[in-house]
């Protein structure tokens, strides 16, 4: 019996070398074909497809799509304010599909924090900056007075430990909205358009202020936006259409000094890619386009132009006799 146990091990160590790593394997955020199903009034929405995505662990990643492609409902899923119908969601090691309700609160206080876009939804108005940052640490049962005075003054909002929301601008609230999502040392901060309710001054000042602490304290950091300045200043952009991952932008400096962005599609495990729409428009590509394997790359055209540069649909069955 002993000898068949070893064979089998020996087999599936054999099998896993095959294999290869898990896919994402080691990654601090993982989704994997990740479904999210909304049923209103008898109606079925699909706001996630099927969606993939890795974030490292003490990335800073900003999320950006158009309104109704998936990015709130993705950000709801990891923050563990909703709950995903199928696939694969971890965050730091995490199961978010098999948490129950208890996981869940914990989850909350003590793996993430959250960012609301709206200030007002962050911080409570009777008391101080330095009381609501307060505030989670004593919920959790370690009290620090001390960590409020250390969050407000690396986000620069030192000065505000003893006022009311309605004392600060919309800015300051924001930085110590930040601090409040801090309190309990999370390994991921979520941040839900945190700048788009603020002028261009203050959004500066906040997106300073959450790169700062993805620096400094070295938290994993999402940040979901529609501000060009905020997804312009990351490492790393993920863009998302229609419920999945569809492209990535990845800023590198150059030998120069100078920051260069790459654009790049996203293509998931089953092979599906998302090609840019102002490509297909421009190219009157609907439905269905000519794909040819080359020795370093994949062609692709419109159905009804051509197989490739100087060659007329057809062409390549005709030259093969078939």
């Amino acid at each position: 019996m002993s000898g068949l146990a070893d064979t089998s091990l020996a087999e599936l160590e054999a099998e896993a070398v095959r294999h290869g790593p898990a896919f994402g394997e080691g990654a601090h955020i993982l989704c994997d074909n990740l479904v999210r199903i909304y049923k209103t009034e008898g109606v079925e929405v699909v706001a996630l497809q099927g969606l993939d995505l890795l974030i490292e662990k003490g990335e800073l990643v900003a999320i950006v799509g158009a309104s109704g492609s998936g990015k709130s409902t993705l950000l709801n899923v990891l923050s563990g304010l909703d709950v995903p119908t199928a696939g694969v969601a971890r965050v730091a090691g995490v199961d978010l599909l098999a948490m129950t309700a208890r996981d869940r609160l914990r989850y909350r206080r003590q793996v993430v924090g959250f960012i609301w876009q709206q200030t007002a939804r962050n911080l409570l108005p009777y008391l101080s900056a330095a009381e609501n940052v307060e505030l989670p640490t004593r919920l959790a049962g370690r009290r620090r007075r001390d960590r409020a005075t250390e969050l407000l003054d690396l986000l620069g909002v030192g000065y505000c430990a003893k006022r009311r929301p309605a004392e600060m601008s919309g800015g300051e609230q924001q930085r110590v909205a930040i601090a409040v999502a801090l309190a309990n040392s999370p390994q991921v901060v979520l941040a839900d358009e945190p700048t788009g309710e603020l002028d261009s001054e203050s959004s500066e000042a906040v997106f300073a202020a959450l790169r700062g602490a993805n620096r400094e304290l070295g938290v994993t950091t999402v940040i979901v936006t529609h501000d060009a300045m905020v997804s312009g200043q990351v490492d790393r952009t993920v863009g998302i259409r229609d419920g999945r991952t569809s492209s990535e932008t990845l800023r590198r400096a150059s030998s120069d000094g100078l920051v260069v962005a790459e654009e790049y599609a996203v293509l998931d495990r089953v092979g599906r890619l998302q090609l840019p729409r102002d490509f297909t428009s421009e190219l009157n590509m609907e439905r269905r386009v000519r794909l040819r394997l080359e020795s370093d790359h994949i062609g692709v055209w419109p159905e009804e132009v051509a197989d490739g540069p100087g060659r007329k649909a057809g062409e390549m069955e005709d030259e093969d006799g078939d």
